[in-house]
């Protein structure tokens, strides 16, 4: 059994973002962990970036190639990566944290839009998208709210540009659908609203409330490792 994180959307440097839950899981059950390299945050080729969507679940595919048995955690954009890689035969478990579980034919776009506070995000006119009218501190205070200053300042230094095919292109596949999963409501998000979490847990087959900002696996990696355990229970 391995652990394969899938990060959210407009960062880069998923294996910095799980570290500090993946240091405690391999202390507690030896499970490893790694991160995926999503092309349309940069993480791979060039040429990669404009695949947007399709690029990143390949990337996971290709991933889950490579091991007999997963759990595979989406983060936020994370689970619309999930969604659109497929029913894996890999996959044993699917853990979302403040994510999305899209049904065939959404884009990640069309999910944000019904938010209320929805994250500024403008486009640089070369088919990526940027976060924008953040800096270090209101970065920090809107999706690292529970975190120390030095961590908000080294999350601020891994946001990244993104293919806008990433948040444009409609989902072919439901890759949740029919796999046993748990999701985490992070419930005092500042980025993704509670409710809008809430209406994709109802998809999950379980849901657990943590008391915690947008990345609770660099705040609270304890509360996280305690849910990965429960699944690594259920096998």
């Amino acid at each position: 059994m391995e652990l394969i994180f899938v990060h959210g959307a407009l960062v880069r440097d998923g294996q910095w973002w799980w570290q500090r839950t993946a240091d405690l899981l391999r202390e507690r059950t030896g499970i490893r962990s790694r991160a995926v390299a999503l092309p349309s945050c940069g993480e791979s080729t060039p040429d990669q970036v404009a695949g947007g969507l399709v690029a990143d679940a390949a990337a996971l595919r290709d991933a889950l190639d490579e091991v007999d048995s997963a759990i595979v955690v989406g983060h936020s954009y994370g689970g619309t990566v999930i969604a659109e890689a497929g029913r894996h035969p890999a996959v044993a478990h699917l853990l979302y944290v403040s994510s999305y579980l899209p049904d065939v034919g959404q884009s990640q776009g069309a999910i944000m839009s019904g938010e209320s506070d929805p994250v500024s995000i403008g486009d640089n006119g070369d088919g990526t998208l940027s976060v924008s009218g953040y800096d270090a501190a209101s970065f920090g205070e809107r999706f690292l709210q529970d975190a120390d200053e030095t961590t908000r300042h080294q999350a601020w230094e891994r946001v990244t540009s993104q293919s806008a095919a990433a948040f444009m292109t409609p989902t072919s596949a439901a890759g949740w659908q029919g796999v046993d999963s748990t999701y985490l409501v992070c419930a005092q998000d500042r980025s993704t609203s509670v409710e809008l979490q809430r209406l994709h847990a109802r998809r999950a087959t379980r849901s657990v409330e943590l008391p915690t900002g947008h990345h609770p696996f660099v705040t609270r990696p304890d509360l996280v490792v305690d849910q990965v355990q429960a699944l690594v229970r259920r096998t």
